[in-house]
């Protein structure tokens, strides 16, 4: 089978749809806000309670870690659905805001497993990782804005190759 489309060679199978540069832009910009209000969320918890050990601990680390694994979860199927769009800067804006993502919050599993039981180290920790993800999440959704975005057609159910 040729990868070269004659002009006698029949048309894809499939419907022609439209997909709006509006559209596109959205999609790009989902990862980056999802980043943002999760990392944000994340540490209001930490930034509560007082102390160093106890219930008090164990509570704010739960509740900040809730929001971390809802949206490490969701974000997948985000980045299932994003990364393959068929505009290819969806594809590349969902990447980039995933390896912060999943760069800083596996890091966490790493480093968190020999944090002492005082809460000190996960605040610093927190900030780390809002250091990190939130201005350049911010960054991103500035470059989404500047990017210049068209309408593209693309024939519903054919994978270019």
């Amino acid at each position: 089978m040729s990868l070269i489309h004659h002009e006698h060679d029949e048309a894809p199978s499939g419907e022609v749809k439209i997909i709006s540069a509006r559209s596109s832009r959205r999609a790009s910009s989902l990862f980056n806000y999802g980043n943002i209000i999760v990392t944000t969320l994340a540490g209001i918890p930490l930034m509560l309670v007082s102390g160093t050990a106890g219930k008090g601990l164990i509570f704010a680390t739960v509740i900040a870690v809730i929001p971390l694994v809802l949206w490490f979860g969701g974000s997948m199927l985000l980045y299932a659905l994003n990364r393959h769009h068929p505009n290819p800067k969806v594809g590349h804006y969902t990447q980039w805001a995933a390896y912060r993502y999943y760069g800083v919050v596996g890091s966490l599993v790493v480093i968190g497993t020999f944090f002492p039981s005082e809460i000190l180290y996960y605040r610093i920790f927190w900030v780390f990782a809002f250091l990190i993800i939130v201005p350049w999440s911010i960054l991103d959704l500035i470059r989404i804005q500047r990017d210049e975005w068209r309408d593209i057609s693309y024939v519903s159910g054919h994978h270019g190759a």
